[in-house]
């Protein structure tokens, strides 16, 4: 099987998993994907999700940012901004989770509003209810009125 080019990705969560002192087996049940699944990222064989990156990046408690611009999911240079800010604030002790992710819902609605491109990150989509998406019954509204004709 051909290497896969994903930059050093590989190469950095291995040393990564090696820094907390893990066995592959070991960040591979603490992400929730497969020990071979694993293996074949770290050497290169295969190019995880974004969202298999953001399971790896809680596990070894680093920032998931990283990993996506060594995926190639984030233009490094585009977004360095945005990627150094978010990283900032989700490296911040002093911070509950919850801070954290007000803190970026309300940072990237000020880069929508002055018409920057939002490179949706988060590094924990449960928390973010400001998120727009479709409306159900749950919402408290019945959904769309019909016109009356």
């Amino acid at each position: 099987m051909a290497s896969l080019n994903v930059g050093n990705l590989g190469e950095y969560l291995r040393e990564q998993r090696r820094n907390a002192q893990l066995s592959l087996r070991q960040l591979a049940d603490a992400a929730g994907v497969s020990n071979p699944y694993l293996s074949q990222i770290e050497r290169g064989l295969r190019k995880p999700s974004a969202e298999v990156l953001q399971q790896v990046a809680k596990a070894l408690r680093i920032s998931a940012e990283t990993l996506y611009v060594r995926a190639g999911i984030l233009d490094a240079e585009r977004d360095r901004d945005e990627v150094e800010t978010r990283a900032v604030i989700l490296a911040d002790p002093t911070l509950t989770e919850r801070q954290k992710q007000v803190l970026l819902q309300i940072y990237e609605s000020f880069r929508k509003e002055n018409g920057f491109e939002i490179a949706r990150t988060d590094t924990d989509d449960a928390h973010d209810t400001a998120a727009p998406g479709p409306r159900t019954a749950d919402d408290g509204d019945a959904g769309p009125r019909k016109s009356e004709g």
